[in-house]
């Protein structure tokens, strides 16, 4: 008997031996199996998760930030222990003690989900493998995944410490509202660092990784306040916080940016413009869009942040004034259902979903709209961001008479004499508030709309190319192209000082006569006959004059003399073009190019001929601090010295290219300098240091131009359709863009003053008659009397006259401005004249007008 009954247990022995050794070997097997091709725990070592890049201004402020994943890359040691313990409390509160997996945690799952036949199906994941399931493998909930994810959590523990593990967690890691890791969470729902959270604040952080849509901070407040207290209770039993503690922050509201409780970070940041959107633009380019988006750079932005704001709201005023000088009012694009106007609530919240441009202040913040009544005068309209009063707002009947409606079909109406004229029930537009003049009272609400019509503007430092302004357009939001950098246009009579400067180089002088006659030019297309913009002729001419009174037949003619191929050879080296066509009528700007590029060619003729490369970027630094890109790139030996003598600044050794002669450079500016005192934006632009610069009006007026410069900013300004178009009878570059230079430059000289161009060295000055190029003496005064600067060792030739290579006529004045600024001067010969006579020569072509 006894012996059966060891002979029974014996056998009981044995099969669970067997069993248990069945058993280890199938797991052992499950593990090799799938342990075999996973994938390397190693790179986690190296890991650099995809990371916020953001844009600094010169002062050190944050502008601007791009990210596909929100993420603010926190090190271990700068997470403060409060979260560390929040979130071991609510994930993984074995975490410290097991080797990446947790036996109990897995019992205990397994244990409810039979008693809940399923229903009550929970992860029992520790943070460890919550890393390899982000990292290395996927989010499906099947026993494969599950058993990958043991063994690769295992094989962690070995490499990485805790704290390394847990710094990939809480970096990595979705808390919704596009949040990704701990830090950016903290900014995202309460504005503040991990180091400033409270228990209850680490506590709500951590209740959400399970599911952040199902703990919404407004829509699930009562789950996800259930969720922290549950946090902040599992804190307490861990040891991490006190009873007194714990009750104290159990009575804490659940407070949030969301919630309205804390003012989000987004507000500290201003609107996104264009000047943040064209570095986003270039540096995608440069680096590439993956690491822009995800390698967590800092760039330092060229961006002055005064002057910005100024130079929207210059172009912004010329845009609006020209747009209210049509009498046109563009019927709504945007319309909100009548239905969805029946109470405040409804049309705020419908308001507020519509594609409205909020980034426009020009005489005061535009505000989008919605027309909520139409009576027999006025329309009551329910304003954005403003609170409703007793009386309501309205658009008045004398804020509409100014135009006439436009209608999608064309059709335009009547001169409008109430609001109902123009607007109608469910409209969305914009209104700002009109202010007394006097004491800056509210008068009314006055209706506005986003001028068709668009242009960019550009300014720059002439001697390093930092973009200090930069306005693409009307208003970014309501149109993102920006017309400054990407916009290909007609530059007009703004590219006549390439012409001239390649004919400076090429042996002429600011005195050398070229004639103004007509010109006719057979074509493929047929005979071209340029003209004058005047639609006169003024025979021979001095290149002064001709630059500045911009005519077209003169540099036509000087072109043809030099060479187009010469011209395209001096355009490509300022970078107006990368490959210029040699046809005549290019000589005239008829080819396009960029404002930007426009602009930074001109600095370099203010800065007397240096190579000058536009940046809108000071500089690029990695995640890790390091610089990466660096704009200037100019030599300072004494910057690396621990200290300077007083009074001395350090010696900046410039080693830029000289792309044209400074003597050139010089007389150029000279000359542009009679378009600003003299010539055609005399009448708009007039500053109180020297300035020197060119119109440009195309064909029709469909581009127009100005670009300026002191001795230290250059600016650029063009205005015109996106669909190139006629701007009207008497639009020119003078007339519109010379304001909009005129009101920018007004305070950038304020900031950064202005002072004589510098004269190079290797010239000297003789006076001239700018009507006629003859030589006068040096004692000679008066309004035709002007000193201009030659060569060294070069004897000025007076007289000759170029036409070309084209025929000529006769009876020709020499300037018809002559006839009525006759002078008496003294010559070099010790004479009195009368300077300015007419003079006549040659025989002439029949011909046309430009």
């Amino acid at each position: 008997m006894f012996r059966f009954i060891l002979s029974f247990f014996g056998g009981i022995f044995t099969t669970i031996t067997m069993a248990i050794g069945m058993v280890a070997l199938t797991v052992g097997a499950v593990f090799w199996m799938y342990g075999r091709d996973l994938p390397s725990h190693e790179s986690l070592a190296q890991y650099s998760p995809p990371t916020i890049s953001r844009i600094y201004s010169g002062q050190g402020q944050i502008i601007d930030e791009f990210a596909k994943e929100r993420r603010l890359f926190a090190p271990a040691e700068t997470i403060p222990d409060l979260v560390k313990q929040a979130f071991i409390s609510a994930e993984d509160k074995n975490f410290y003690q097991h080797d990446g997996y947790d036996l109990r945690g897995i019992g205990a799952a397994a244990v409810d989900a039979v008693r809940s036949r399923g229903q009550d199906v929970r992860g029992a994941s520790t943070i460890t493998q919550q890393v390899m399931k982000n990292f290395l493998l996927s989010g499906d909930r099947r026993a494969e995944r599950k058993i990958k994810e043991i063994i690769l959590a295992a094989r962690l523990e070995e490499t990485l410490s805790k704290e390394r593990i847990l710094e990939l967690y809480l970096n990595e890691i979705f808390l919704g509202q596009n949040s990704y890791g701990v830090a950016a969470a903290s900014q995202t729902y309460f504005n503040k660092p991990l180091s400033s959270l409270a228990p209850h604040e680490a506590a709500f952080l951590a209740s959400l990784p399970k599911a952040p849509s199902d703990y919404h901070p407004v829509r699930q407040k009562d789950r996800l306040l259930g969720r922290r207290n549950f946090v902040l209770k599992e804190m307490m039993e861990n040891g991490y916080i006190t009873q007194d503690v714990l009750l104290k922050e159990l009575n804490e509201p659940l407070r949030s940016v969301q919630n309205g409780d804390f003012e989000s970070f987004k507000a500290e940041l201003p609107p996104r413009d264009y000047f943040t959107d064209e570095i986003r633009r270039q540096l995608t380019e440069d680096f590439g869009e993956g690491e822009f988006f995800t390698g967590g750079l800092t760039v330092r932005a060229t961006i002055d942040q005064e002057m910005q704001p100024i130079a929207a709201t210059a172009l912004r005023r010329a845009l609006e004034d020209y747009d209210r000088k049509q009498g046109i009012w563009r019927e709504a694009k945007i319309k909100i259902d009548p239905a969805r106007l029946e109470t405040e609530e409804d049309w705020r919240a419908a308001l507020g979903e519509t594609k409205m441009a909020r980034d426009i202040d020009l005489d005061g913040p535009w505000y989008p709209a919605v027309v909520l009544s139409v009576g027999s005068n006025d329309a009551r309209i329910g304003i954005e961001g403003v609170a409703e009063d007793d009386d309501g707002h309205f658009i008045a009947a004398n804020d509409v008479t100014w135009a006439r409606k436009r209608a999608e079909d064309g059709t335009v109406g009547s001169k409008a004499k109430v609001a109902g004229d123009l607007l109608e029930v469910g409209d969305v537009v914009h209104v700002r508030a009109m202010t007394s003049d006097e004491d800056g009272t509210f008068v009314r609400w006055t209706l506005r709309q986003v001028p068709q019509v668009q242009g960019g503007f550009v300014a720059m430092d002439v001697n390093t190319g930092r973009v200090i302004s930069m306005q693409g357009g009307f208003s970014y939001q309501a149109s993102v192209f920006n017309r400054a950098t990407q916009a290909k246009r007609q530059p007009g009579s703004s590219f006549k000082p390439f012409v001239y400067a390649a004919a400076l180089d090429s042996g002429y002088s600011p005195a050398t006569i070229v004639v103004d006659a007509p010109i006719e030019v057979n074509t493929p297309q047929g005979l071209w006959r340029p003209r004058n913009s005047s639609r006169e002729f003024y025979g021979p001419t001095p290149l002064r004059t001709g630059i500045e009174r911009s005519r077209n037949l003169m540099t036509i003619r000087l072109a043809q003399q030099i060479g187009m191929d010469v011209v395209a050879d001096y355009a490509e080296r300022f970078g107006v073009y990368d490959n210029m066509g040699t046809f005549l009528a290019n000589s005239l700007g008829s080819e396009e190019t960029t404002l930007y590029q426009m602009v930074a060619a001109y600095a370099m003729f203010a800065n007397g001929g240096e190579r000058v490369q536009p940046t809108l970027v000071d500089r690029v630094q990695d995640r890790y601090g390091k610089t990466i890109y660096r704009h200037d790139d100019r030599l300072c030996y004494d910057c690396e010295l621990a200290s300077l003598d007083t009074g001395l600044a350090p010696n900046i050794i410039s080693n830029r290219e000289q792309v044209m002669d400074a003597v050139t450079a010089y007389q150029l500016t000279s000359m542009m300098r009679g378009v600003v005192d003299r010539g055609t934006a005399s009448r708009t632009v007039n500053l109180p240091v020297p300035t020197a610069g060119k119109t440009g009006t195309t064909n029709d007026a469909k581009d127009v131009w100005f670009i300026g410069f002191t001795s230290n900013i250059v600016a650029g300004c063009y205005i015109g359709y996106d669909q190139p178009r006629g701007l009207g009878r008497g639009a020119s570059g003078g007339g519109m863009c010379g304001p909009v230079f005129q009101s920018f430059m007004e305070e950038a000289t304020k900031k950064y003053g202005g002072g004589p161009f510098t004269v190079p060295p290797g010239g000297r000055f003789i006076k001239i008659d700018r009507f006629t190029g003859a030589r006068l003496s040096p004692e000679a005064i008066g309004e035709a009397v002007v000193a201009e600067y030659f060569r060294e060792g070069e004897q000025p030739i007076f007289g000759i006259t170029y036409d070309g290579g084209f025929a000529m006529g006769q009876n020709l004045p020499l300037f018809e401005e002559v006839a009525r600024q006759t002078q008496q001067v003294t010559t070099s010969t010790g004479e009195t004249t009368t300077v300015g006579p007419k003079a006549d020569f040659g025989t002439l072509s029949s011909g046309g007008l430009y």
